[in-house]
């Protein structure tokens, strides 16, 4: 344990941030799951979840719970199965 009361401090400061962080962290997570589950059931239909989890990505990205770079991979992944399910969608279609 640390001795010192500004160390003390920044040990419970960083408890409270790890706790925001892993929130952050985990509502990420489970926007993603939803918007690629939203993309194998119906394509045409799953454009604002995928919008919700991109918003939670940049959210969590400027808030520094995951770094810039992993947001912006994440988010380019998930345009990627998106745009693809839809093209796909597009081609049976026609």
């Amino acid at each position: 344990m640390a001795n010192k009361k500004a160390s003390i401090k920044q040990i419970k400061v960083d408890a409270k941030r790890r706790a925001r962080n892993r929130a952050r962290r985990s509502a990420v997570k489970t926007a993603i799951k939803k918007a690629i589950l939203a993309i194998q059931e119906d394509p045409a239909n799953a454009f604002p979840m995928v919008k919700a989890a991109i918003s939670a990505l940049d959210r969590a990205a400027s808030k520094n719970a995951i770094h810039k770079r992993n947001a912006a991979r994440r988010k380019s992944r998930l345009m990627q199965k998106y745009n693809k399910a839809v093209a796909s969608l597009n081609e049976s279609q026609s």
